[in-house]
């Protein structure tokens, strides 16, 4: 919005600095005139007879006022100037860093040294802000760059074999469309996936009281054939653990966990517990699985967009794109709770996911 020029605020700190020490010489001289000259005698011969009068220290002493405060009023506005310009100097290379910053540029940082005051912990803010910011636009980039190559890869696969097709018209068109069906199916999943993750990142859901345990039942039962074909054990156990958030976005972040706890087990003979109760005011969830053994360095990146690792890749139906458990960690971080992820020393892994308790 545009704005109509105005003084500066050095100007203004100037004007007002020298003005302050004019009021202040301009009192000073009225206590002088009403507690000095008041006991002259006002006559021609003085004090005693022998000292000026009131109207000869008056003709003189106005003069002199004048000067000094022409001379008061012309170092307030030096001074002024000078003191203003000093003390706003922090708050210029704030307002030069935020321009940087506005130009695209979030690499630059005040770093204000000396004592803490008011403009520095402005500065230390203001530094934070461009930290988490660039670190933030980083991240947007990387999960753009990442997720236009996870679905270029569908497409680029499906106008593969509608070429192969175009070229050989005697290809088999049910086993075409139904290679087709897949690869389309997954793109649509992907899709979903960045949907819902880039949902939770907002944070724009409605919220309501949801019963951990019967997400946990549901997510189970719509597992429950792919545990079977694999041979996993699947079981669900605990309480009820009422917790305050989105039922949608909760029940998916449920079916990620028993889904990657089911895909990346054992090949045969594997076991998924899933354990909900209520403790210390929180809602706990407790995924734990049967599986190859991770190593310590990898953990860490199991919640990172599009991190599989060499040991998690899939080449079956089942190869995400490695979004499980980053929109794991999305649901719970917009639901303000904690996840911990914990390699098991037996191999496998135990995810556990605390969210507050129910208020509503």
């Amino acid at each position: 919005m545009p704005r109509r020029p105005g003084l500066s605020v050095r100007l203004r700190l100037t004007l007002s600095y020298a003005g302050f020490l004019a009021v202040a010489g301009a009192l000073l001289l009225a206590v002088v005139w009403g507690y000095l000259l008041r006991y002259v005698p006002d006559n021609p011969q003085g004090l005693l007879g022998i000292s000026p009068n009131r109207w000869l220290l008056v003709r003189t002493f106005f003069p002199a006022a004048a000067v000094a405060m022409a001379f008061l009023l012309v170092f307030g506005l030096v001074g002024g100037w000078f003191l203003a310009g000093r003390m706003l100097a922090p708050l210029d290379r704030i307002t030069a860093a935020a321009r940087t910053a506005g130009s695209g540029s979030l690499s630059h940082r005040i770093r204000l040294e000396g004592r803490r005051d008011e403009f520095r912990e402005l500065a230390d803010a203001f530094d934070t802000m461009l930290g988490r910011l660039e670190s933030h636009v980083a991240e947007e980039r990387r999960f753009a760059a990442n997720a236009s190559h996870e679905l270029r890869t569908p497409l680029a696969i499906s106008q593969t074999l509608l070429d192969v097709a175009r070229e050989d018209p005697t290809r088999d068109r049910d086993q075409l469309i139904e290679r087709l069906q897949v690869v389309n199916r997954r793109a649509i999943d992907l899709t979903e996936a960045l949907l819902l993750l880039s949902r939770s990142d907002r944070g724009t859901f409605a919220r309501e009281g949801v019963d951990l345990s019967l997400v946990a039942e549901e997510a189970a039962e719509t597992l429950l054939p792919l545990a079977e074909r694999r041979g996993i054990a699947l079981d669900v156990t605990g309480g009820a653990a009422r917790v305050g958030g989105s039922a949608e976005l909760l029940l998916r972040m449920m079916t990620n966990l028993v889904q990657n706890a089911v895909v990346h087990n054992l090949p045969t003979g594997g076991t998924v517990t899933v354990h909900t109760e209520e403790r210390d005011g929180a809602g706990v969830v407790r995924v734990e699985n049967t599986g190859p053994v991770l190593a310590p360095e990898l953990v860490p990146t199991l919640t990172e967009p599009f991190q599989r690792g060499t040991e998690r890749a899939r080449t079956d139906e089942h190869a995400g794109a490695g979004l499980g458990l980053a929109l794991v960690h999305s649901v719970v971080r917009a639901h303000a709770g904690t996840l911990d992820l914990a390699a098991r020393p037996a191999g496998g892994l135990l995810v556990t996911v605390t969210l507050p308790t129910d208020t509503c």
